[in-house]
C-alpha cells in the first residue's frame, strides 16, 4: 500500500487592501490598526503573502515608518510564532534579553562581556542575533572565539541558563519565520520593520527585562511610546538607550542615557555624559573576534578592570531583574 504525503496548503492572503492604505507615500499613507497589523504580519510569517505583495509591504512600511500600533501588532504576531523559552525556576532574577544585530565596525563589540558578567552574577541571560554581518564583528563570532557554545535549540538555551551561562541563539534558531523576512534585506537592499521587531522581541513565557537600543531619533520617540503606553506590563520591563554602534552595551568612553520602563512609568537610570571622569578605561586595541575575546578573558580573570559604564549597566540590570522576579 502506498502512503501519500501531502504538504499543508497555505491559503493565500489578500494583502491589497492593506497596501492601499500604507502604500500612498510618506504624506498620504495611513497606519493600520493594531489588529490589522497583527493579521497582516502573521500572514507574512506564515508565507501566505506573495513575493510581489511582500516587497510592496516592506517598502511601503520603510517609506511610511511604523506607528506604535503597527509595531505592537507586528510584535504580537511575531511572539505568537516563536517557541517561547522558560527561565530557570530557581533563579532570583528574571531573565535579561540582549538583542545583537549590529556588531562592531569601529570599536570592539563588548556585548559578550555584558552577557558574561550578568551570568556570573546568577542572572539568566539570553542573547539572540545574527551569526555574521558583512563588514562587522558579530557577537556570535566573539562567543565562538571564547569557545562558548551557541545554543542550537530552545532546550540547549534553557540548559545553558540553568548552568548560569549566557545562552546565545541565532535568530534562525529562535524564530525561523522572522529570519526569512530579515533575509529579504539582501534582495531589497534596505532594512524592514522586522529589524526593529527582533530588537524588542520578548521570547520568554514569563516576565523579563529587555535591553533595547535605537540609532535614529524617530525610533526613540516610537519606542518610548510603545514601552510606556502599549507594551503588555505582564511581559516585564525594558531598558532603552542609544546604541553603541547599534548594540545594547554601554559605551566605554561616555555614558548614554538609559531609561527604565516599568509598569508604564519611565525612570532615567543613567544620564548622558560626554565622557567618563578620569582616565579612559582599558579597551581592546583591535576589534576582530579573536582580539576582543582575549581582552574579555582578561577582564573576567581580573587582569583588566571592568569598564565603569559597563559595570554600572550590569548592576542596573541585575537590580531590576531581581525586582521583576520578586513580582512574579
Amino acid at each position: 500500500m502506498k502512503t501519500h504525503h501531502t504538504e499543508e496548503i497555505k491559503e493565500p492572503f489578500a494583502a491589497a487592501r492593506f497596501i492601499k492604505e500604507i502604500g500612498r507615500g510618506k504624506d498620504g499613507a495611513r497606519s493600520m490598526s493594531q489588529e490589522d497589523a497583527q493579521l497582516l504580519y502573521g500572514a507574512m510569517l506564515d508565507q501566505r503573502v506573495s513575493d510581489l505583495e511582500m516587497g510592496a509591504i516592506l517598502l511601503s512600511m520603510r517609506i511610511k515608518g511604523e506607528s506604535v500600533a503597527e509595531i505592537a501588532g507586528f510584535l504580537a504576531a511575531a511572539e505568537a510564532s516563536t517557541s517561547l523559552l522558560t527561565a530557570p525556576a530557581a533563579s532570583l532574577y528574571a531573565p535579561v534579553i540582549i538583542p545583537t544585530y549590529n556588531g562592531a565596525r569601529k570599536k570592539a563589540n563588548l556585548t559578550p562581556l555584558l552577557a558574561l558578567l550578568l551570568a556570573r552574577k546568577g542572572v539568566p541571560v539570553l542573547v539572540h542575533g545574527v551569526l555574521q554581518d558583512a563588514g562587522r564583528v558579530s557577537t556570535a563570532e566573539i562567543f565562538q572565539a571564547l569557545e562558548h557554545p551557541l545554543a542550537q535549540s530552545k532546550q540547549e538555551a534553557e540548559a545553558q541558563m540553568a548552568q548560569q551561562l549566557p545562552a546565545f541563539m541565532a535568530i534562525d534558531v529562535l524564530s525561523p519565520k522572522m529570519t526569512r523576512i530579515l533575509a529579504m534585506r539582501k534582495i531589497l537592499g534596505v532594512r524592514s520593520s522586522t529589524h526593529t521587531l527582533v530588537k524588542i522581541l520578548q521570547p520568554f513565557t514569563d516576565a523579563a527585562l529587555r535591553l533595547t537600543s535605537y540609532t535614529h531619533p524617530e525610533y526613540l520617540v516610537m519606542l518610548q511610546h510603545y514601552f510606556s503606553q502599549v507594551a503588555p506590563r505582564e511581559r516585564g520591563d525594558a531598558f532603552l538607550m542609544r546604541g553603541t554602534e547599534g548594540e545594547t552595551v554601554a559605551n566605554t568612553a561616555r555614558a548614554q542615557q538609559i531609561d527604565w520602563f516599568h509598569e508604564g512609568e519611565c525612570t532615567t537610570l543613567v544620564h548622558t555624559h560626554q565622557s567618563v571622569s578620569g582616565d579612559l578605561p582599558d579597551t581592546p586595541q583591535e576589534i576582530d573576534a579573536a582580539s576582543t575575546a582575549a581582552w574579555i578573558k582578561a577582564v573576567l580573570t581580573g587582569d583588566i578592570a571592568v569598564p565603569p559604564n559597563i559595570a554600572d549597566q550590569v548592576e542596573h540590570c541585575a537590580a531590576v531583574a531581581k525586582l521583576i522576579q520578586a513580582r512574579v
